[in-house]
Order: structure tokens, then C-alpha cells, then sequence
């Protein structure tokens, strides 16, 4: 794992992560094209702990007062509930699916292109529908609708297809703003990137050696500095812009990797 490899995928990972373009895909599409490999892609998923800890710290004092209010506050208790809900779905499929995801999905760079542009184009078309929301805070979105957005969220075990994206789309056609369905996706990276991360490494540790270790603490403190970045400033800049600059990245990016492929294989 040559270093500025690692802390070139390490930046796209915190960048991406939590943007509707699919930070899996832009990691694994820079590592295919750089020669990059990992035992047991271990660590394209395993860096995204920085990630994890980017939005912790960044949410901190918020996750706080939520814990204090938890025993008795009863929207705090439905909105802990509704995260939950949401991430069960992934939890039962990422588990079941897991040799799927990684030895088929993981190995098509032709799929991640193809998802890529499938989804800006998605993207762009409900980023320029007139909704009409009726959520319009993250706290409020119920449990039964927190479900169906975790149902969603499952469609991004598929790389290119974007857990925030799915999340965030899902969100917005039930009827949520657009900062509200960009928070509430926030809070569902905490549980989701979590066990995923917990999971992959329960069945990869053994594969792991120094090296191996090594370049995924370095790629994990560069995708940490990233994230806290692209965290602090993406619901100002959602609320103000919406996703059409996300959707027309994802087209570009796809568009790029199959011109890639073609001339580089």
C-alpha cells in the first residue's frame, strides 16, 4: 500500500461519504484505475471510521443532549426509535449479502459506472421536482417512515448507488425537506457505517497484516479531516442549492470511468 495512495483514497472517502455520490464507488473506481489492492477490500471499508468519528464529532454536543433527554423526553425516544428502525433493513441484508457485495459488486467497475449515472440522473430529476414537504425537521420523521427510508438504504450495498443518495431521495418523495432528509441521513450513518465497519472487520481481521493496518490508519485519519469538513458545510449548502451539482458530478465521474475502462481496461 504505497502511502500517497492511501491518503489519496483516504481524502475521496471523507469528500464523498456523506454527498449523494457514492464514496464506495469513487474509492473502489480510484483504486481500480491505481492498481490499488487490499485483502478482502478490508481496507475500502474499514477507513470509513473516520468518517464515522468526523460526524460524532461534529454532532457531539447535540448526540449529548439527546442522551440526557432520552428517559424522558418522548420525541427524543421516537426519533432514537425511528434511526433504529431505519437501520435494521441494511443490518439483515449486509449481513446476509456481505460475500456478494464484496467478491461481485465490489469487482465490477462497469456496474459502479452504470449506477453512477443511473442515479444522477435520478438525482437531477427529483432535485427539479416541485415538492411540497411536510417534514421539515430530521427529529420529526416517524418510525414507519424511517423504515421505508432504511428499505431505500439497502438499494446502496450497491456501489455507485450512494447511501446518502438512496436515503435522501427516499426521504424527500415521502414528503421531507431537503435538510431534514440530508440530517436524518447524517444520524443514519452512525448506526449503518458502524456495523458495517464492526461486521468487515469481524470477518477480515485475520487477512490484515502490519501494512495492511498501517494504511488503513493513515487512510482513516485523512478521511476523519475530510468528513468534518464536508459535515460542518453540506446542509447549509443543500439547503441553499439543493443536489443538481451532485447529480452532474455522478454523470460526469460514470461517464469518465467507462472512457476509462475502454482505453485502460
Amino acid at each position: 500500500m504505497p502511502t500517497w495512495q492511501v491518503i489519496l483514497l483516504g481524502l475521496i472517502e471523507g469528500l464523498t461519504e456523506f454527498i449523494p455520490v457514492s464514496s464506495t464507488a469513487h474509492v473502489l473506481l480510484a483504486g481500480h484505475f491505481l492498481g490499488f489492492e487490499s485483502p478482502a477490500r478490508a481496507f475500502e471499508v474499514l477507513i470509513q471510521l473516520g468518517a464515522i468519528l468526523a460526524i460524532l464529532s461534529v454532532y457531539a454536543a447535540r448526540l449529548w443532549r439527546m442522551a440526557l433527554d432520552l428517559p424522558r423526553d418522548r420525541r427524543t425516544q421516537k426519533f432514537v426509535a425511528s434511526v433504529l428502525l431505519a437501520f435494521l433493513p441494511a443490518a439483515i441484508m449486509g449481513v446476509l449479502l456481505h460475500s456478494v457485495i464484496k467478491e461481485v459488486f465490489f469487482a465490477s467497475p462497469q456496474l459502479m459506472c452504470t449506477m453512477l449515472i443511473a442515479g444522477g440522473v435520478v438525482l437531477l430529476a427529483v432535485d427539479r421536482m416541485r415538492l411540497e414537504p411536510r417534514i421539515h425537521e430530521a427529529m420529526d420523521i416517524t418510525p414507519g417512515l424511517a423504515l421505508k427510508i432504511g428499505i431505500f438504504q439497502c438499494l446502496a450495498m450497491i456501489p455507485g448507488v450512494s447511501r446518502s443518495g438512496a436515503t435522501i431521495v427516499a426521504a424527500m418523495l415521502m414528503g421531507t425537506s431537503k435538510r431534514a432528509a440530508a440530517e436524518f441521513s447524517f444520524f443514519l450513518a452512525m448506526p449503518t457505517m458502524a456495523g458495517a465497519f464492526a461486521y468487515d472487520l469481524y470477518k477480515s481481521y485475520a487477512q490484515l497484516d502490519a501494512a495492511s493496518i498501517r494504511g488503513i490508519a493513515i487512510g482513516f485519519i485523512v478521511s476523519f479531516i475530510a468528513g468534518v469538513i464536508v459535515v460542518r458545510y453540506l446542509l447549509d449548502f443543500v439547503s441553499r442549492h439543493g443536489f443538481a451539482l451532485f447529480a452532474w458530478w455522478r454523470i460526469i465521474v460514470g461517464g469518465l470511468g467507462f472512457a476509462a475502462l475502454a482505453l485502460l481496461g
